[in-house]
């Protein structure tokens, strides 16, 4: 389950009422590797896939979702255009917001992609270097609301045996397992009882995210209405930028698993 800010607690399916899907199809390594850390981190929802047919399939089923393609691989240029022009054309995947990400600077490529198709998102020239590519990417998703109400992503971990909190008691090392995280704050089941008021600080909390540790003092703000065995906590203050990357790579495992595991 993926949460907004607003503490509605949608399902995964509903996301896009809060914020928009964004695939990025054969990205560059440049992009797979820098960019997409970046935008997880900039709370981007953001997927890479690695099959054109499938990620057509993607967008059939999350609506008005945003994709940016690489089109120096995967297809010639001619059969990207006819992918793209179908899928401006298909009434299941016309809402979808297209742009181009590419190292081929052809104006006239570029005018076909902008001026003809007019696509939403723009093209991309990669060669521009990394932040100005950024930048652009920015604009683009500012531009097409992309974020939504969300500030930042909360990713479900509760099949992960391996998202575990720790920290002490009074009187006994208590221990939970991380049912959800972001960069704000946890959902966590204790595995015993504890007298855990709300608007408490607890020190030095331990969090294990399969290879990834952190610890970080947390404030406790109640249990869920419907399970008072989970508490929610939210960090005490800002986190370190090592402890958010430990963070936010963490959540980008778990949204790459769950789109992987989308059958289309």
């Amino acid at each position: 389950m993926w949460y907004d800010n607003s503490g509605i607690y949608p399902a995964m399916e509903q996301l896009n009422t809060v914020g928009k899907k964004i695939f990025l199809l054969y990205p560059h390594s440049v992009v797979r590797d820098e960019m997409l850390d970046w935008l997880i981190m900039a709370g981007y929802e953001t997927y890479t896939v690695a099959n054109e047919k499938k990620a057509l399939k993607l967008l059939e089923k999350f609506p008005g979702s945003i994709m940016f393609i690489n089109i120096d691989e995967g297809l010639r240029e001619d059969e990207w255009e006819g992918y793209i022009r179908g899928i401006l054309e298909n009434p299941k995947t016309k809402d979808s917001r297209l742009g181009i990400l590419s190292y081929n600077q052809d104006r006239n490529l570029m005018k076909k992609y902008l001026m003809e198709m007019v696509l939403p998102c723009g093209y991309i020239q990669l060669k521009l270097g990394f932040e100005e590519s950024k930048n652009i990417i920015l604009h683009a998703l500012e531009a097409n609301e992309a974020q939504g109400r969300r500030k930042c992503i909360r990713a479900e971990c509760e099949d992960d045996i391996n998202a575990i909190i720790n920290f002490k008691g009074d009187t006994v090392l208590l221990q939970g397992k991380i049912l959800d995280i972001s960069s704000t704050g946890i959902a966590a089941r204790l595995q015993s009882r504890a007298d855990l008021p709300s608007n408490s600080l607890i020190r030095n909390v331990q969090l294990k995210l399969r290879g990834g540790i952190l610890m970080s003092d947390m404030i406790v703000m109640g249990q869920r209405i419907n399970d008072n065995g989970v508490y929610i906590m939210l960090f005490a203050s800002k986190l370190p930028e090592d402890d958010k990357l430990v963070i936010h790579r963490y959540i980008k495992q778990r949204l790459q698993k769950f789109i992987d595991a989308v059958r289309v």
